[in-house]
């Protein structure tokens, strides 16, 4: 059965929270503000906090930042997510992945369905590894922000929870070579 093993320590995760938005101000972001409070109640440090135009280059370069920071583990992004013309908060993430994690997407949107229904498939909510960094992206709506930290990030970023989690393969994400192919 799944969840927390408190003979573990807590292992607090630093966390960068970036909202993509042409409109949003730090102000009147609450996407952003839902996160940052939840990540803070878990007992994780908010490392960064920023709101980028929806620019393609713009969030790369964030991103990149980011990832290139030792005091950043985490980047979960809200807002982009959709399939207007403007939202390309997902082939940002592409651009600086270098893995995939579609059971992130998968889940939330399985999650999602059972909120909102069909309205999920517009979601196209990802995550990805670059650079040893976990990168999530979700959908600018609080209550989306709230349904994928409460049901999945809150969990996977807990070092305690198990039967797994991110935390625990964090000193693993940059392995390289045959041990690393072979899985060892």
């Amino acid at each position: 059965m799944p969840g927390i093993d408190d003979s573990k320590p807590f292992l607090a995760v630093r966390i960068a929270v970036l909202t993509i938005s042409d409109s949003r101000s730090l102000d009147d972001d609450r996407s952003g503000a839902v996160l940052v409070e939840r990540v803070e109640a878990a007992g994780h440090e908010v490392a960064d906090r920023r709101i980028v135009t929806d620019d393609v280059a713009s969030i790369v370069q964030t991103l990149r930042t980011w990832i290139g920071d030792d005091g950043v583990d985490v980047v979960i992004a809200t807002g982009g997510t959709g399939v207007t013309g403007r939202d390309v908060t997902p082939e940002a993430l592409d651009e600086v992945c270098d893995k995939a994690i579609p059971g992130f997407g998968e889940l939330f949107r399985w999650l999602s369905f059972r909120k909102i229904g069909t309205s999920t498939i517009q979601s196209r909510a990802t995550a990805g590894v670059a650079g040893g960094t976990y990168l999530f992206a979700l959908p600018g709506s609080p209550g989306a922000c709230r349904d994928a930290w409460d049901d999945i990030l809150v969990h996977q970023l807990d070092y305690r929870f198990g039967p797994c989690n991110f935390v625990e393969l964090m000193p693993r994400l940059l392995e390289t070579g045959r041990a690393a192919a072979r899985g060892s």
